[in-house]
């Protein structure tokens, strides 16, 4: 189970999330390399923090089209802290850089960015941003600032033990409000490009409250000699790789394929097998579950 913080200050709302359980839970359904699921778990961590931001039954679905060998990740989140997702190659993988990090931008690759919500009306609000980076947390930030005008700070992370354990996976968005103070603005300006990588802070013994109170304080600039920017914390909230996934929900669209198609599926096959591309489960159909649409 992972854990989420949302809070605000005079000048900017922030999030800091701790999403190692979730990032786990990825990797043990859909069996990445290092590079895919340090790509993947900072999106699903992108996800978890985007989606606090949701209300009600509202739906975010994160996606990625890029011409990387990744080729396209997949995530959604909900309002109550549930995130699933799924990428289309898992096993692709590069080199580590010169400087022993992962190289998400080349395996993720350029391309194109879509946020979608859906709120409950007629159509989904469907968001578009180039990814030129393939860094996922500077494509957000690219994303909020031309698409919803809205200065944006993210930081994502993972952190492997091996290859198949996650050591460490979170991150941080802090958001400017509306008129926030240039002072404000320079002093996060020089913070964040002080401190050390999530993954590090994490490893370093801080958990997200830690973290918060790191980003705010002795935050001094040119023009003051101390500038205070006190902040609260709204909310503390447990977040969760959740797939909601069911028999009901794969034979309501199954029923989709009509009767003709499904009669020449059960002329070949005993049964019809469907499996859920979020958490790897499989569900078994047999002729008899769809007698009252083929009428037998």
């Amino acid at each position: 189970m992972g854990k989420l913080i949302r809070g605000v200050s005079k000048n900017a709302r922030f999030f800091v999330v701790d999403t190692t359980d979730i990032v786990q839970e990825a990797q043990n359904i859909h069996r990445c390399s290092p590079t895919a699921i340090d790509a993947f778990g900072r999106l699903l961590t992108a996800g978890v923090i985007i989606g606090s931001t949701l209300k009600g039954n509202d739906v975010l679905t994160l996606r990625t089209d890029t011409n990387g060998e990744l080729n396209n990740m997949v995530v959604t989140a909900d309002s109550d802290g549930g995130v699933k997702g799924y990428l289309s190659n898992p096993s692709a993988d590069v080199p580590l850089k010169d400087n022993g990090r992962s190289d998400v931008g080349t395996l993720v690759g350029k391309g194109i960015l879509k946020i979608i919500k859906d709120m409950g009306l007629k159509e989904p609000y469907v968001g578009l941003s180039e990814i030129n980076s393939g860094e996922i947390a500077q494509d957000l930030a690219y994303y909020f600032y031309n698409s919803e005008q809205t200065p944006t700070v993210i930081a994502l992370g993972v952190k492997l033990k091996d290859e198949n354990t996650v050591e460490y996976a979170g991150g941080y968005m802090i958001q400017l409000l509306p008129d926030a103070d240039d002072d404000f603005i320079t002093a996060l300006e020089q913070k964040i490009g002080a401190i050390r990588p999530m993954t590090e802070l994490m490893a370093g013994g801080m958990d997200i409250k830690r973290i918060a109170k790191l980003l705010y304080e002795d935050m001094n600039d040119e023009n003051a000699e101390k500038l205070v920017e006190d902040y609260e914390i709204l909310e503390e909230r447990e977040v969760k790789y959740n797939c909601n996934c069911s028999a009901d929900k794969f034979y309501r669209g199954l029923i989709t394929l009509g009767k003709d198609q499904l009669e020449d599926i059960f002329k070949n096959e005993k049964e019809l097998e469907a499996e859920c591309h979020f958490c790897g489960k499989r569900y078994k159909f047999v002729e008899d579950d769809f007698k009252d649409i083929l009428g037998k």
